[in-house]
């Protein structure tokens, strides 16, 4: 999965910032160039459209710019653009959808109701060397994109972009207790969609893994 650039240390990054504020207008691509592509895939995360999530992360940049003199760096930079995004992108999102009925939008539930994963009694590990095929790589991004949103966004931001649990419920403006919910579900529900059985398994054969069913 995508690893973000290494972050600047909070010394360097706080002096970039000052130097913004100042009018220092290039030191701001030096201080966003980092998060370039965690910014991007919180937008997909939402969006699940790339053009979309493009355009979006130049809105949030901008909009980041804008009010960089806002930031009060209660918490890290990181966190405050990326929460910036996904309010960016949930309004393109809500925007998009405004012609539909509002019965058909996803309803809302309780964190403490209960996501049943399927029986897998023979679940395994999906082995490291075949996280680079492309077969499996595709069957990952189709499993998260089945997510609904408030478990895509956790998942993205928790497990592919790897922001702390206190950072994510930062981003998402919810509680660290969510944060953790809703990973767990969303992390039940990519390996059901990967696991043997339901959407094939993964086993050796004639030097590679391929994809079998159970019949």
């Amino acid at each position: 999965m995508a690893v973000a650039r290494q972050q600047p240390e909070a010394s360097v990054e706080n002096a970039l910032i000052e130097r913004v504020i100042a009018g220092d207008r290039e030191a701001f691509y030096e201080l966003i160039r980092p998060y370039e592509r965690a910014i991007y895939l919180a937008a997909h995360s939402v969006t699940q459209n790339p053009a979309d999530a493009e355009e979006i992360a130049q809105e949030a940049a901008l909009k980041a710019f804008t009010h960089l003199k806002d930031f009060r760096r209660e918490s890290k930079f990181s966190t405050w653009i990326i929460q910036i995004t996904i309010n960016e992108s949930r309004m393109r999102h809500r925007k998009q959808r405004a012609h539909l009925y509002e019965s058909l939008d996803e309803p809302e539930t309780t964190e403490d109701g209960n996501y049943m994963p399927r029986d897998c009694a023979d679940w395994r590990e999906i082995p490291s060397e075949a996280l680079e095929r492309k077969e499996l790589r595709d069957a990952i991004q189709r499993a998260i994109a089945s997510l609904a949103p408030k478990y895509r966004e956790v998942f993205m931001l928790r497990d592919v972009q790897n922001l702390s649990i206190a950072d994510t419920a930062k981003a998402l403006n919810i509680s660290e207790a969510n944060v953790k919910t809703r990973l767990l579900r969303a992390r039940l529900q990519v390996r059901d969609a990967l696991a043997p059985g339901y959407d094939g398994g993964w086993q050796a054969g004639g030097g590679s893994w391929k994809k079998v069913r159970p019949w």
